[in-house]
């Protein structure tokens, strides 16, 4: 099969496989009347997959599995892994401890996907890495949103949602095994340590990592609170059931935005350099957090557009931050750097996951969303070396 086939393939393969990462998040108003759970809970259940990422992410980056293994079946058997703990929801139901654990396991799953897909990817090219690393996070984008989108065709209805998320995650295990290797794929006989070293050593490396913690600041908490976020300002001007509706439908679009923008900004990533587009795109997200906090409470149309301009801006640079690790490591060590790198990124997650509806409930959504827009603004400070 031809590369471009292979690349979509695995792309296809990596959207259902994210499929249940917001699958609690999604149907969270829903798993809230049914289940009678708190807020802190739905928190929890949201960082505890952070928190399973994280730790999967460092035992993928300690043990170099996406180096030495064959990258294919480790993707196989995470996305099997996940598909079946996320049915096990429908047994042990959202708000009991055994479903926090469950949802932190399938983030121990997720790192058998999103930094192992990277892995497969950058074996299909060279120079132009930044679009095919913006093609796989356009991927995990969309699928990140799908369980917004059955969530608003669904009815709300939080059992569809993980009925969803379970099956497609199964069927990404079986096109797994359908997958290819690139030319450029290197495989790794043993782990080599020199993985951890360079992350803190080597220039560029280091910027591409403190750069992708600046935009992890804002993007899980914006992804996993952003229908909280909008239903609480359009609550304002609108009736409740209007607003669930409209708030899930902001969830899905804005994220899903995000997707199509990924190969674009990989395209002239690629002409123009990885830094300076990540950098640009940092620059249009503060802005539009910053515009957001600012409109939050007033005409909704406007809320709605805005969030959707921070959607459309959030994520585009992520791909960068890893093309940037790929082009500057040994090829041997890619997997289990980009594997470092995203659990550095991911242990912020857990914290701003966890704390935003807590800083909301204290300073209100307005003030939270501005707060957000800092992150941007490391990330921008990080990477002017590179640049330059």
């Amino acid at each position: 099969m031809s590369k471009k086939s292979e690349t979509l393939m695995l792309c296809l393969t990596v959207i259902l496989g994210m499929s249940p990462w917001f699958a609690t998040g999604a149907a969270i108003f829903d798993i809230a009347r049914d289940r009678g759970i708190p807020g802190s809970l739905h928190a929890l259940l949201s960082s505890a997959v952070q928190a399973g990422f994280v730790v999967g992410a460092l035992g993928v980056a300690v043990t170099g599995i996406a180096d030495r293994l064959d990258p294919r079946k480790v993707l196989a058997a995470a996305a099997l892994m996940n598909g079946l703990l996320t049915f096990g929801l429908l047994v042990f139901m959202p708000g009991t401890p055994v479903s926090v654990l469950l949802r932190f396991l399938a983030g121990v799953g997720f790192a058998g996907i999103y930094p192992v897909g990277m892995k497969i990817m950058i074996g299909w090219g060279r120079t132009d890495r930044g679009y095919l690393v913006g093609l796989l996070v356009g991927a995990l984008t969309l699928g990140s949103a799908m369980p917004h989108l059955v969530t608003l065709l669904g009815g709300l209805n939080w059992r569809v949602v993980i009925v969803f998320a379970g099956t497609a995650s199964v069927l990404a295990s079986v096109l797994a095994l359908r997958l290819q290797l690139g030319p450029y794929h290197a495989r790794a006989l043993s782990f080599d340590f020199r993985a951890i070293r360079l992350i803190w050593t080597d220039r560029p490396i280091r910027a591409a990592t403190g750069g992708y913690l600046g935009h992890m600041w804002e993007l899980y908490a914006l992804w996993t609170w952003i229908g909280v976020a909008a239903a609480t300002s359009y609550a304002q001007r609108l009736p409740p059931k209007p607003t669930e509706n409209l708030s899930a439908l902001t969830a899905f679009a804005a994220i899903a935005l995000g997707a199509c923008f990924c190969v674009p900004a990989g395209e002239l990533a690629d002409r123009f350099g990885k830094a300076r587009i990540a950098a640009g795109t940092m620059w249009l997200s503060g802005l539009a957090g910053v515009a957001s906090a600012a409109a939050f409470g007033g005409p909704v149309w406007l809320m709605f557009a805005l969030l959707l301009f921070w959607g459309a801006t959030i994520i585009p640079d992520s791909a960068q931050f890893s093309a940037l690790i790929a082009d500057n490591a040994p090829p041997d060590l890619a997997g289990s750097l980009m594997a470092l790198q995203t659990a550095l990124g991911f242990t912020l997650t857990i914290f701003t996951v966890q704390l935003t509806p807590v800083v909301a409930g204290e300073i209100g959504w307005r003030l939270t969303l501005l707060l957000l827009a800092l992150g941007p603004a490391f990330g921008i400070r990080s990477l002017r070396t590179v640049w330059r």
